[in-house]
C-alpha cells in the first residue's frame, strides 16, 4: 500500500498543476473511505483497512495544514486559516473515528474531501472552458 507521500509523488508525475495533484489525492482518499462506507460489514472484519484509509487521509491533511501554516505560503492569510481550520476538524474527527469506528462518521470526511477537490478543480475547468469555448 502506498503512503500519502508516495501517492503524492506518483500523482504529481501524472498531473500538471499542484491544484490538480491535491484534488486527485483528495479524491483518492475519499474513494477509499467511500468503499469502506459502502462495504462496512465485509471490510471491517479486522479494522486494518479502516486504519489504512484513515492514516492516508490524516497524512494528506497534515501536509495541507503544515503547508498552510508556512508564513511564505502564497495564499492569503484568511484562506490559509480556513484550510487549517478544516484540517484540524478532519484530524480531530479522524481520531474520533479511530476511537469509536462508525460507518456514518465517514460521511463528513468523504464530503469534505470531495468538496475541496471540486473547488481545486473548478479553476482548471473554467480555464479549459474559456480556451475551448
Amino acid at each position: 500500500m502506498q503512503s500519502a507521500a508516495q501517492a503524492y509523488g506518483t500523482v504529481a508525475r501524472k498531473t500538471g498543476s499542484p491544484r490538480e495533484l491535491e484534488a486527485a489525492l483528495l479524491l483518492r482518499a475519499a474513494s477509499r473511505l467511500q468503499a469502506l462506507h459502502d462495504h462496512w460489514d465485509e471490510r471491517m472484519r479486522d479494522g486494518r483497512e479502516l486504519e489504512a484509509a484513515l492514516r492516508f487521509n490524516r497524512k494528506l491533511w497534515t501536509v495541507f495544514v503544515s503547508s498552510a501554516a508556512r508564513p511564505d505560503h502564497p495564499l492569503p492569510a484568511a484562506i490559509r486559516q480556513n484550510i487549517a481550520n478544516i484540517g484540524l476538524f478532519v484530524l480531530s474527527h479522524t481520531l474520533a473515528i479511530q476511537a469509536s469506528p462508525r460507518r456514518e462518521a465517514l460521511r463528513s470526511l468523504i464530503n469534505i474531501n470531495r468538496q475541496i477537490a471540486a473547488g481545486l478543480a473548478a479553476p482548471a475547468r473554467a480555464i479549459l472552458n474559456r480556451q475551448t469555448g
